[in-house]
């Protein structure tokens, strides 16, 4: 038995979680899959997946196997296309992971334009907030909002991303419209768990300004701070993404957007240049080249 074709078989039903579903990728029987993955697993004398009735997942000694595995799989395609001069066809899962704030529509068709033009590559986003290890949990590619990427992987700068304060018109109403930095001291805030401390520096007329606020809510959840500020609970600090449309219509303010502007870079962070696969440099590619990210 082919141990490369087993090795594609593994990694496809280490993406999918089923064996049915990437025997019929592939084209082959259910059992002939299953056939594959034994073949690789007695050959390396190790269980790669656990099986139960409902659900296929990584052993520990095959999530140490599959994210090489995989890299390699790639990486071969590719030569073979380049060595018969042929075009590499971007394929397979693209695991992403993102700020929870990317949830918004500006991104959502940029997702579906992709995929439109490379409909070999399926899409597997996470979107919880939290900082995952790429190698370890198999991830190709991160979005990440920071001014210091990770200096163990490959970073490379998509677009700046601004954030704005912003409020309800029902809670400026309430709490008066400030005009000046001093205005918005001890006003109620919708705090981001990840930013350290309840006090923030701004450029005033007089130099800089630190503004300490009351944070009435903390989470780590962009979505839910949105929700919150449209409910009119406080003032908070989100990307121009997420709130654009709700300054449009109406339902969020500006605060103050001649003195409180907080410009971030949006970064794709991957582990190689070595093994950056067709799926992930065109995703890149596409997303740095879109003028909706400006």
């Amino acid at each position: 038995m082919d141990s490369l074709v087993s090795m594609r078989v593994f990694c496809l039903v280490a993406e999918l979680k089923s064996f049915a579903t990437a025997a019929q990728r592939l084209r082959i029987s259910p059992a002939m899959a299953s056939k594959h993955v034994m073949q690789l697993e007695k050959r390396l004398g190790t269980r790669l997946l656990n099986r139960t009735s409902r659900r296929v997942s990584l052993s520990e000694s095959g999530a140490l196997y599959f994210e090489p595995a995989r890299q390699m799989l790639d990486s071969l395609d590719e030569v073979e296309a380049a060595v018969s001069k042929a075009t590499v066809v971007p394929r397979g899962t693209l695991r992403l992971t993102a700020p929870v704030w990317m949830a918004n529509t500006i991104f959502v068709s940029m997702l579906a334009d992709y995929q439109a033009r490379y409909p070999e590559v399926h899409l597997d986003i996470d979107l919880s907030g939290r900082l995952v290890n790429l190698v370890e949990e198999g991830f190709d590619l991160a979005l990440r909002a920071t001014g210091a990427p990770d200096e163990a992987l490959i970073a490379r700068p998509i677009t700046n991303v601004p954030f704005y304060m912003v409020a309800a018109p029902a809670y400026l109403k309430r709490a008066g419209r400030p005009t000046k930095l001093s205005d918005i001291a001890g006003q109620a805030l919708l705090h981001y768990a990840l930013y350290p401390g309840e006090s923030f520096s701004f450029a005033g007329e007089h130099g800089t300004e630190t503004i300490k606020f009351n944070p009435v809510l903390r989470s780590g959840n962009e979505t839910l701070l949105h929700m919150a500020a449209l409910e009119g609970m406080g003032l908070a600090f989100l990307p121009k993404w997420l709130v654009a449309e709700d300054i449009a219509a109406g339902r969020l303010e500006h605060v103050m957007p001649g003195h409180i502007v907080f410009v971030g870079k949006l970064f794709a962070v991957y582990p190689s240049r070595k093994y950056l696969s067709a799926k992930v440099r065109t995703f890149i590619d596409f997303i740095a080249a879109d003028k909706r990210m400006k």
